[in-house]
């Protein structure tokens, strides 16, 4: 089981482009940790559901997994760490959250670590690694290979990750040396429960239709085992009915692998030259997170986040794009084309798209901007019905950003803590992580060790940290009860003031 520490959060609205200088972490009464405020402008337009945020600062002060509700209040907060691709998935008919944590090779866009499975209590049930033979950059080994990238549970019950092998490899087609170095994409489909590999996929075995020559992103000139050459830049993958999906961020294209592992289609942004679909909307570039919706032998539906912008260059805003795919003309029609005119971004790196209902232009669409700390919902005809901001621009991010309907009563019991005032006795009170609680209930005990409790009063949950002042009290210990209704959910241990 993880160790869980306790936080809390509040909310404050703003008004676009109005952006608070210096941001604000915040601390409080119950436990240690200081996550940084979500502001948020939203409408009633907004679908619910909790955000997901595996926020990273440059400060570390809330690097940890969150999760916020619509109105920027925290819902719950992990452990301080390194985290990305932070989600609610389904694993054995049950709803069941995910993250990675590790080492990120921010430079080389990779990383290597673990994969997290947690239930509805937040008890790890599963920890996932990796651990077949791979050569690194620096010639370190870990005790996990798994890629930053991609972590997806599948519906046979298996988790397929990312992964990269830097090897040495005849670059000249390329334009390289002939004893060059290059990061090489790959997945692996892994047993959940026994961490055993069913599958492998690995991107040099398909040459003759994923050739090192369509890379857009050239061999750097000071190429060596340190500085490899990261040609393709797979950053999404996912089960198909027929095999995977998978993405090449420098390739601009998004392909459609056989069971085997073939390749049956390429959708490529790049325009009519490239790839096996024509349409004259199909234009992405740089992008992330490709998914597959709706699938059928005739049609489906296929979304990218649009980065539009190469790691070391800002050219176009970024867009979430969605389109109609027609399997018998091999053509596509653009469903979405989604940005916030009143704050255009424009994101070099991560990023999100989700549908947050059937994939259709009746659903909301929400989006995380990766390396811009921005997270955005959209109605069914584009219009911005939730804008939020996590940390300022150039010091926070998050690989992705997702939003789902969690509900959760930790295994561990309501915080609280007393202490006196000139007023009589503040009482702080959370719960971090629960969601189905809506009130709370204050007694009074008297002696530390004493199971009699005498009831003082109630409290609405309007927040993460609730406070309640008490006076005219004639004994120091108290313990709090979180409810739904006049249901007692959980109590609290005894305090003392």
């Amino acid at each position: 089981m993880r160790s869980s520490l306790f936080s809390a959060c509040g909310a404050l609205l703003f008004s676009a482009g109005v952006i608070a200088s210096p941001w604000t972490n915040y601390t409080y009464k119950t436990g240690p940790w200081q996550p940084p405020q979500l502001l948020i402008d939203r409408t009633d337009a907004v679908d619910p559901g909790l955000i997901f945020i595996p926020v990273r600062n440059s400060n570390t002060d809330g690097t940890a997994v969150t999760i916020y509700n619509n109105d920027g209040q925290l819902i719950y907060q992990g452990p301080e760490e390194i985290t990305m691709d932070f989600k609610m998935q389904s694993l054995y008919g049950k709803n069941v959250i995910t993250f990675w944590s590790g080492t990120p090779q921010i430079s080389g866009g990779f990383g290597y670590g673990t994969v997290h499975i947690l239930d509805d209590t937040y008890n790890e049930i599963y920890t996932v690694t990796l651990n077949e033979d791979f050569q690194t950059a620096d010639g370190k080994s870990w005790d996990s290979y798994i890629d930053v990238h991609e972590h997806i549970i599948t519906d046979r019950n298996t988790l397929i990750v990312s992964a990269i092998n830097v090897t040495q490899y005849d670059l000249s087609s390329a334009g390289g040396p002939t004893d060059g170095w290059i990061t090489v994409s790959q997945f692996y489909e892994i047993d959940i429960p026994t961490n055993k590999v069913v599958y492998k996929w690995d991107v040099l075995d398909h040459q003759e239709d994923i050739p090192l020559s369509g890379s857009k992103y050239p061999p750097p000139s000071n190429n060596a085992r340190e500085n490899p050459w990261d040609c393709y830049h797979m950053n999404s993958v996912e089960a198909t009915n027929d095999g995977f999906l998978v993405s090449l961020r420098f390739y601009w294209s998004a392909f459609y692998l056989n069971q085997d592992g073939s390749v049956r289609w390429q959708f490529s942004g790049a325009g009519d030259d490239e790839g096996d679909f024509t349409g004259d909307d199909i234009l992405f570039s740089w992008q992330h997170h490709a998914r597959i919706y709706n699938e059928t032998d005739e049609s489906l539906v296929l979304s990218v986040f649009n980065n539009a912008n190469g790691q070391q260059q800002s050219q176009s805003d970024t867009t979430g794009m969605a389109f109609d795919v027609d399997l018998t003309s091999m053509s596509g029609t653009l469903m979405h084309n989604l940005t916030d005119p009143n704050d255009p971004i424009k994101t070099q790196t991560q990023g999100s798209f989700q549908f947050l209902g059937a994939a259709s232009t009746a659903s909301n669409v929400f989006m995380g901007y990766g390396s811009v700390p921005k997270v955005k919902e959209f109605d069914g005809a584009g219009n911005v019905v939730l804008s939020g901001q996590f940390d300022p621009l150039g010091q926070g991010e998050s690989y992705r950003a997702f939003k789902s309907e969690w509900t959760a009563t930790p295994l561990w019991s309501p915080v609280a803590v007393a202490e006196k005032s000139d007023s009589g006795v503040d009482v702080y009170m959370s719960w971090n992580g629960a969601t189905e609680y809506d009130n709370w209930a204050i007694y009074s005990v008297p002696s530390a060790s004493s199971n009699s409790t005498t009831f003082l009063t109630t409290m609405k949950r309007t927040s993460f940290e609730s406070h309640a002042t008490l006076s005219d009290l004639k004994t120091d210990y108290f313990v709090v009860a979180a409810r739904k209704g006049n249901t007692v959910l959980r109590f609290s241990d005894v305090v003392s003031v």
